[in-house]
């Protein structure tokens, strides 16, 4: 069983909120989401909001709340081997409600088909709201290239999150 070891980021003027399924084994090392090289996750949303892409921890939590974007997973713990997601076995989910009863979230995204598999079957009747998804950012999603992701991607900026 491996415990989720990433804190959620979020504020109360957080309007997105953006979950992935469980984080990668590079992920759990560094200790922050999305945190393989190869996954396009900071360069895809510092490229829609025109931003430089975070390098450290602590820039990429200050870009997101600044960019009033919450990032959390829909998994809590799990069994996995590595960083395969059609190996996770045995799930208990995450509570959200401790982000969307504290933060005025507008929409939330899932990032891959596999967020949104178990965002719907353990996140969807706790929350009551549905999850919009989006291609994962991940590389084994090599269908997607950046031109594409990004175009699927932009829609996060709707939602009264301001343009800079």
């Amino acid at each position: 069983m491996v415990i989720h070891p990433i804190s959620p980021v979020y504020d109360s003027d957080s309007k997105v909120l953006i979950l992935g399924s469980f984080p990668s084994v590079k992920s759990r090392e560094e200790g922050f989401f999305y945190g393989h090289p190869q996954n396009r996750f900071w360069k895809v949303i510092a490229t829609i909001f025109n931003e430089n892409v975070p390098c450290s921890i602590e820039d990429k939590k200050t870009f997101l709340l600044r960019n009033h974007i919450a990032v959390w997973d829909v998994i809590k713990s799990c069994d996995i081997e590595g960083s395969s997601d059609s190996s996770i076995k045995n799930v208990t989910a995450n509570d959200l409600n401790i982000i969307l009863k504290n933060a005025d979230i507008k929409e939330i995204y899932v990032n891959g088909k596999t967020a949104l598999k178990y965002y719907k079957k353990y996140s969807e009747k706790q929350t009551g709201r549905s999850a919009i998804c989006l291609p994962s950012t991940s590389p084994a999603n090599a269908a997607w290239n950046m031109e594409r992701l990004l175009e699927s991607w932009r829609q996060i900026r709707k939602g009264g999150i301001p343009c800079k």
